[in-house]
C-alpha cells in the first residue's frame, strides 16, 4: 500500500495541512494511500490549530476529530515516504532514526528546490493562507515524484 508521513513540530499546522491536501488529492484511488501525520516535538492528542481546521474545511477536509502525535520508530518504520517540512526536521529524523533516513525528505526536495516550509503559528490566517498554499503548490508539482517514491 502507498504511504506517506508529514512531519512538522508540533503537529498541528504544518503537516495536518499536508495530510489533509494529500488525502484529497489521492481520494480519487479510494482506500489505497494511507496519509497521516506527526511531530517532531509534538504532544500526543492535540486538536489541529483553529486556522488549520478552518482552512481545511474551507478546501473539503474536516480536521475537527484530528489529533497530534509524536514520531516514533515503529510509526515511522510503517511508512514508505516520510516528508518533513524542514531540514531541520529531517536532520532531527536522521540523527534520531538513522534506519528512516532513505525514505526521509523535505516536502521542497520533491519539486528539486530547498526550502522550509514557513511555520504559521502564532500568526495572521495570511500567513496560515500562505503556508497553506505553499504546501499545496508542493505537493501538486511534485505529485508524480510522491507517488512514486511512496509506491516504492
Amino acid at each position: 500500500m502507498p504511504s506517506v508521513l508529514f512531519v512538522c513540530t508540533a503537529n498541528v499546522c504544518r503537516s495536518p495541512m499536508a495530510m489533509a491536501i494529500f488525502r484529497k488529492m489521492v481520494r480519487s484511488q479510494g482506500d489505497q494511500w494511507k496519509v497521516e501525520s506527526a511531530g517532531t516535538w509534538a504532544l500526543k492528542g492535540l486538536p489541529a490549530a483553529p486556522k488549520t481546521q478552518i482552512l481545511s474545511k474551507k478546501n473539503g477536509e474536516d480536521l475537527s476529530s484530528y489529533r497530534s502525535r509524536p514520531v516514533s520508530k515503529d510509526l515511522l518504520n510503517s511508512f514508505n515516504l516520510i516528508l518533513t517540512m524542514e531540514q531541520g526536521h529531517k536532520e532531527a529524523l536522521a540523527i534520531e532514526f538513522p534506519e528512516s533516513s532513505q525514505r526521509t525528505f523535505t516536502l521542497s526536495e520533491m519539486i528539486d528546490q530547498n526550502f522550509d516550509i514557513p511555520d504559521p503559528i502564532g500568526k495572521s490566517m495570511e500567513d496560515f493562507e500562505s503556508t497553506y498554499k505553499t504546501i499545496e503548490q508542493a505537493l501538486s508539482v511534485g505529485y508524480e515524484r510522491i507517488l512514486r517514491l511512496a509506491s516504492s
